[in-house]
């Protein structure tokens, strides 16, 4: 845990990581804490460094690795420090940043960019990573997608308005604790009940809207506000805290990137659960960074699987 205040600014963060080697070390020591480890054997006992800085054999094995293999960073030629730099702006842009915003920030191509920030929301692990949610959690749904009216003629879907050609997703959210937040492929009581008995802990108390989906799940409590009559809070019933998860997540969608595509959606969400959970901006900006980077061990996403 770092003490040093709570936020870092940029130009603290590039003095300090202002070459490869600064990040190298530093990734480094968050990985291994001075202990290379082979990512085939795991040995640490006979481990030899190489003449070429960062690079390591095991005697064992006889694999040559460096602190980027096992890692969504293997096989990258973009300087460690520039991935540094990005995990940086992902912890700490509230709404996100853009592909072409950040090839602009550290002189890459925008492909280039995309690319980074699809392999570090992959490394930020989805729904499925998470513990249950328990005591009182807030549930509701929401809808991601262009609206019909604002579309070019030849792609409107002609098939009524409201959710039509919009993604359902579903949010959960401890108060004051975790928030899980998944794509679902509708909002019928079948798939919502299935998602909320896979995501919470039975006992829990489900707060959520009059939505009829939310019926029928006798191993949780249950309380619901009208949000049809305008009722939003009834003593400790209300679904502000999952909403609000909501406003930030419209705002980065309309606002920084315009879209996100159906196939993608489920990593953007991955990337503002983990801003909200462990990189809440309440919590020390290395700390955040720290998390980020030790979650990027053990991902690979290539490229053919991203675009296929």
């Amino acid at each position: 845990m770092h003490n040093d205040g709570v936020t870092v600014s940029t130009f603290q963060f590039l003095k300090r990581f202002n070459n490869e080697d600064a990040a190298r070390n530093y990734i480094e020591k968050l990985r291994w804490n001075g202990k290379p480890d082979c990512p085939q054997c795991h040995s640490v006992e006979r481990i030899q460094a190489r003449i070429r800085k960062g690079y390591y054999r095991c005697l064992i094995c006889v694999v040559d690795f460096t602190v980027r293999t096992g890692t969504v960073m293997e096989r990258s030629h973009v300087p460690l420090d520039k991935w540094l730099y990005a995990m940086y702006l992902m912890a700490t842009a509230r709404k996100g940043v853009s592909s072409l915003q950040l090839s602009k920030e550290v002189g890459v191509t925008q492909k280039t960019a995309w690319f980074i920030l699809q392999r570090l929301r992959e490394s930020c692990g989805g729904p499925d990573d998470m513990p249950q949610l328990s005591g009182l959690v807030e549930v509701d749904e929401t809808f991601l997608g262009g609206k019909e009216m604002n579309k070019h003629a030849n792609r409107k879907l002609k098939a009524g308005r409201g959710t039509v050609g919009k993604t359902a997703v579903l949010g959960l959210r401890e108060r004051g604790g975790a928030l899980r937040a998944q794509v679902i492929t509708g909002t019928g009581k079948k798939i919502i009940h299935a998602k909320v008995r896979s995501s919470v802990a039975a006992g829990a108390t489900l707060y959520t809207d009059e939505h009829s989906a939310y019926v029928g799940m006798g191993e949780f409590a249950h309380r619901s506000v009208n949000h049809s009559a305008k009722q939003f809070v009834d003593g400790m019933a209300h679904t502000n805290s999952v909403e609000s998860v909501w406003a930030v997540l419209k705002r980065g969608y309309y606002g920084v990137y315009h879209s996100f595509s159906e196939k993608h959606m489920q990593r953007y969400l991955n990337e503002f659960t983990f801003r909200l959970n462990e990189g809440n901006c309440k919590n020390n900006t290395m700390d955040r960074i720290e998390s980020l980077v030790l979650k990027t061990v053990r991902h690979r996403l290539t490229y053919r699987r991203l675009v296929d």
